[in-house]
């Protein structure tokens, strides 16, 4: 199990993971680091405060389980597995090498942490609403969360998960939208409005949390919000900045799925004092 950290451990945490991410992409030479780096203090705080987990034997039957959706973004899951003990540091610069356990999306069949495969968009959040449910007719006291980009929610099959979650009252479920504001083509809201995203929710029947997706302390009171919630699963709206850490990257959608060269990795890590 993981020893729970300070705010400030935490936070300087999140520092070395966007500098883990910045070089795994600059060895592999491509990914997609602008969704990898608004996502990664949710991940952080998840997998070091909120969930229980055993790096020594990843499928344990009571562990919490987290579902990647948006499986772009697994450089920051692959970062975080690794500061966690599921496979060495050093793997990371591998990432998308032929024969590594790191490809371009996450694969649970070769990677010690991975819970689902992920590529396709929006399946994420039916695979979670069915281990939720299993874990209830179960009688099993894990939670399960699920991670999920805003322009995916223009998927619909994410609303037909909600709305089987909502109707089963899946209050061991915990949803969390990504809500950056950029997709590959540019801004969500002129590519597909998702817009009003809460009443959405709410009106699946989910409890609704909106939060800073960046601010650990804020991360940490909403998953307890989540977890004290019953009766109805809940979505964390995270409201974060595509590309954080990192200025010319931060809400550039050119930076959805491009490598920084050598350049713009210098440049990069400087910023985040590495």
């Amino acid at each position: 199990m993981q020893r729970r950290m300070t705010r400030e451990q935490l936070r300087d945490k999140t520092r070395q993971l966007r500098v883990s991410i910045l070089k795994m992409l600059y060895e592999a030479g491509s990914g997609h680091p602008g969704g990898s780096l608004s996502a990664i203090d949710v991940m952080a705080v998840l997998y070091h405060n909120v969930m229980k987990h055993d790096p020594n034997n990843p499928g344990w039957p009571e562990r919490d389980r987290f579902f990647l959706s948006k499986g772009h973004a697994c450089p920051a899951l692959y970062a975080v597995l690794a500061d966690c003990g599921y496979f060495s540091i050093d793997t990371l610069k591998n990432l998308r090498k032929y024969g590594c356990i790191l490809q371009g999306h996450p694969c649970m069949r070769h990677t010690p942490g991975v819970e689902v495969s992920a590529g396709s968009l929006g399946q994420g959040l039916s695979i979670a609403a069915g281990n939720a449910l299993a874990a209830k007719l179960d009688n099993k006291a894990y939670r399960v969360y699920c991670l999920m980009g805003d322009g995916e929610l223009q998927e619909g099959q994410i609303w037909e998960a909600a709305m089987t979650a909502g109707h089963y009252k899946l209050d061991n479920l915990c949803g969390i939208v990504d809500y950056n504001g950029l997709q590959i083509d540019g801004k969500v809201e002129d590519v597909m409005n998702i817009n009003p995203l809460k009443e959405k929710w709410e009106a699946f029947n989910w409890n609704v949390v909106e939060t800073d997706g960046h601010d650990v302390l804020k991360l940490e009171e909403a998953f307890s919000r989540a977890d004290s919630c019953k009766s109805k699963p809940t979505v964390i709206i995270a409201h974060t900045v595509k590309g954080k850490g990192v200025s010319f990257m931060e809400n550039n959608p050119s930076w959805h799925g491009a490598a920084p060269d050598k350049d713009q990795l210098a440049s990069a890590l400087a910023e985040l004092g590495a």
